[in-house]
C-alpha cells in the first residue's frame, strides 16, 4: 500500500526500472510511492548502477532486525529536536552517507562525515559520534583522522576540554578552495612536459590541452567558490531557535 514498507516485489519492480533508464520519479509513480522513498531505497543500497532488489530486501531485513535488538537500549533516548521523525532523519543519514561512498570515501567515515553534516551543532566529541553510530572509539578515531587530513573537518575544544569534530561551511569552502590547488597544480606540472616532450608534437599538445583545461577548471572553482561562500551563505537566526 502506498506509505507502506516496500516489498520484494517493489524492490524488483524498481530494479527494472533502474535497467530502464527510467527516472526515480517515474518508477516512484508506476509503484505509486513518494519519489523520495525511491530515492532513498536506491541510494542506500548501492545506488543506480549498482542496485540489487534481493541484497536490498535482505539488508533491510537485516536492518530491521538491528533496530529491534536495539530498541530496548534505546527506549529511553530523548525525541527529536525540533519535532524531527527519528525513523527519517536516520534513514537521510543512510542515504547521505552512501553518497559520500560513492564519492570515494570509506563506509565509516562516510558515515561519521553524514552525522556531523545532520547535526544542528555541527560538532560531536569522538564519544557522541560513537554512540551516534554504535561503533567503537578506534573507529571513530580512524574516520576522523582521515577526514582532518582531506580538510573536511576541524578539531576544537569545548568549554569542558573535550575534543569535538567540527563541520561547516567554512571548513567546506576551504576544502573546496584546497582542492582547487591541486587542480591548479596539475596544470602547471602538464604545461612543463610541453618543453620536455617538445612542442607541436602530438604528446606535447596533449599536455597543452590538459594544462589549459586544468586551469581554467579551477579558476572557475575559485570564482564560484568565492561567490558562493559570499552571496548563497544561508545564516541561521540562533536566537529565534534557542527561544523556540
Amino acid at each position: 500500500m502506498p506509505g507502506g514498507r516496500l516489498t520484494q516485489q517493489d524492490r524488483q519492480q524498481i530494479a527494472l526500472g533502474l535497467a530502464d533508464g527510467l527516472a526515480y520519479a517515474e518508477i516512484a509513480r508506476r509503484l505509486d510511492r513518494p519519489t523520495s522513498t525511491i530515492t532513498r531505497e536506491v541510494m542506500r543500497n548501492g545506488g543506480p548502477t549498482a542496485y540489487r532488489a534481493d541484497l536490498a530486501h535482505r539488508a533491510t531485513e537485516r536492518r530491521t532486525h538491528r533496530r529491534r535488538k536495539a530498541a530496548p537500549r534505546n527506549s529511553g533516548t530523548s525525541p527529536q529536536a525540533h519535532g524531527r521523525d527519528a525513523e527519517a532523519v536516520r534513514e537521510y543519514e543512510e542515504v547521505f552517507a552512501t553518497v559520500f561512498m560513492q564519492s570515494g570515501l570509506p563506509k565509516m567515515t562516510a558515515r561519521v562525515l553524514a552525522s556531523l553534516y545532520t547535526t544542528d551543532a555541527g560538532s560531536l566529541t569522538a564519544s557522541e559520534l560513537a554512540g551516534r553510530l554504535q561503533v567503537s572509539p578506534a573507529s571513530v578515531s580512524k574516520a576522523t583522522t582521515f577526514l582532518e587530513s582531506q580538510g573536511l573537518i576541524r578539531r576544537e575544544r569545548d568549554e569542558r576540554r573535550r575534543e569535538r569534530y567540527v563541520v561547516d561551511d567554512d571548513v567546506l569552502y576551504q576544502s573546496m578552495m584546497a582542492s582547487a590547488r591541486a587542480t591548479a597544480h596539475l596544470g602547471e606540472v602538464a604545461r612543463q612536459g610541453v618543453g620536455v616532450l617538445g612542442p607541436g608534437t602530438p604528446a606535447a599538445a596533449r599536455l597543452e590541452n590538459i594544462a589549459r583545461f586544468v586551469a581554467f577548471v579551477s579558476e572557475s572553482i575559485v570564482r564560484a567558490a568565492d561567490q558562493a561562500r559570499e552571496i548563497l551563505h544561508t545564516r541561521i537566526d540562533t536566537t529565534s531557535d534557542s527561544a523556540t
